[in-house]
Parts: C-alpha cells; structure tokens; sequence
C-alpha cells in the first residue's frame, strides 16, 4: 500500500512539481497548476464519500476529461471514489490503501502532464537534450 510519501517521491521526480500545504491537506502544483491533492471531508461532499475521506486517506487528481473519470470508476470501483466535489472538474478521487505503486505513479505522473507546460513534458521525456 502506497503512502503520502510514495506519492511525495513521484511528485518530487517531477521538473517543476512543488508540494504545498493546504486547508484540506498536502498538494502538488506544477508551475501554479494543481494536479494533486490529499482529499478533505468537505460538508459539500456527498455523505457516503465524505465517511470514506475522513476514515482514510483519499488523493485527488486532474484527469483528462469526465470519460477517463468515469472509465477508471468503472475499472476498479472499490479504489476509485464517484463523487468528491464539483470545484476543479475533471478529476478523479483514489483510495491510496487501495492502489499499487505502480498505479499511483501512473495517475500522479499523468495529472503532472495534464498540467504541465510543454517545455517541462519535453525536458521530462528527455527529448531536445
């Protein structure tokens, strides 16, 4: 089971990822652009999921469009959560105690792209060095 720290390491590997502390937690930005973050029980959550995010530790990520959330609720419904809030859409809401290491750097890496800028995806994949 992957931890807060796991995703810290990811997120660190990452050109121009900086973590900050929030109200509801830790977060990770690239170049001012959330693309992570440690879910909060926020009272507009729904209360079913909102039981689940205080009881464990939920992260939040930026994801392509509402297909890819909706796919990846499909996929694996027991570690991805249907509904946080409606702020920031598109995202998707993961169960870290229900991951694998490699799933979890696949999402953190991807939602870093999502945001990114060109020049940080370039010097990423390596490409013009």
């Amino acid at each position: 089971m992957p931890t807060l720290d796991d995703l810290r390491r990811t997120a660190g590997e990452l050109p121009g990822s900086a973590e900050r502390a929030t109200t509801g937690g830790a977060a990770w930005f690239v170049r001012g652009k959330l693309y992570a973050w440690e879910c909060h029980p926020w009272p507009s959550i729904p209360a079913e999921t909102r039981a689940i995010i205080a009881a464990e530790l939920v992260v939040g990520v930026k994801v392509a469009d509402r297909l890819d959330t909706l796919a990846l609720v499909e996929m694996a419904p027991d570690v991805f959560l249907t509904t946080t809030t409606p702020w920031g859409e598109p995202k998707v809401a993961f169960r870290m105690a229900r991951i694998d290491d490699a799933h979890l750097a696949e999402l953190i890496t991807e939602a870093w792209r999502l945001q990114a800028p060109k020049y940080l995806r370039r010097e990423f994949d390596g490409v013009g060095s």
